[in-house]
């Protein structure tokens, strides 16, 4: 009966399966943890500490920009200024602090994980690693999942701030809006609820990201050729997948 099924259902459904095994034998790998602890602070370094500067960079920029196309269509003389700190602060919390920073971290990061893997499987460094009796998936994936799932609501935060700061900068020295009535009109339409669904966004796009990059690099075969087909698809679907993630999670919480 499987070999008349369609590859284009068939294939899906076997890297499914894979995906689900690997996650399977990584949370089994979770007791040993205290063994690769040293490998969980380096991969916290290179996945937060070292993406910081690239993530308050965009999310500047994208506050700047909501400022000025929010101040453009907003043009009439009856519509307070102060509506505009309404719509980029809701709009940096709820949507663009954690997208553009998971966009960010699933071509910076997600590449060079499904790089790093690729290359440590091609080259036969993982077999090695299972002779010397150590638990490959618990040494090289728990940790770089794991720090994925701490340090993307940490980047979450950071662009969140910058990104208003952008904003409200941007709009005062633009002379679109005054930073008091910025301010002012941001604590009007405050939702509590808002930071609180950005954290958990952050923490399901962390554990996405980390944890599809991990699978394509962790099976790659087919030598220098099959590495970069890994990282290119690693960056893809980590991206496909982000924004699916995005959809359910408005639509299960908002």
């Amino acid at each position: 009966m499987l070999r008349n099924t369609p590859a284009f259902i068939l294939n899906p459904l076997q890297a499914l399966g894979r995906y689900s095994q690997l996650l399977f034998h990584a949370f089994g790998a979770i007791p040993e943890f205290g063994t690769y602890r040293k490998n969980l602070w380096e991969q916290m370094v290179r996945i937060g500490v070292e993406s910081l500067p690239i993530v308050m960079m965009a999310a500047a920029f994208s506050g700047a920009v909501t400022t000025v196309q929010t101040s453009y269509q907003l043009v009439f003389p009856l519509i307070p200024k102060g509506i505009i700190g309404a719509i980029v602060v809701p709009s940096m919390i709820l949507e663009l602090g954690a997208v553009v920073t998971g966009f960010i971290l699933a071509g910076r990061v997600g590449a060079r994980i499904a790089a790093e893997l690729g290359t440590m499987r091609v080259t036969e460094q993982i077999d090695a690693l299972e002779a010397m009796g150590l638990n490959s998936i618990g040494y090289l994936i728990v940790p770089r999942v794991v720090a994925g799932i701490v340090m993307f609501p940490v980047l979450y935060v950071a662009a969140c701030f910058v990104g208003i700061g952008g904003g409200m900068l941007v709009g005062d020295l633009g002379g679109f809006v005054p930073i008091g009535e910025f301010v002012d009109g941001a604590r009007e339409f405050f939702q509590p609820f808002d930071p609180l669904f950005g954290v958990i966004k952050s923490l399901v796009f962390g554990f996405t990201i980390t944890s599809i990059s991990c699978f394509k690099g962790y099976y790659t075969k087919g030598g220098a050729e099959g590495v970069g087909r890994a990282t290119t698809q690693a960056a893809v679907a980590s991206c496909v997948f982000l924004l699916l993630a995005d959809l359910v999670l408005a639509v299960i919480l908002l």
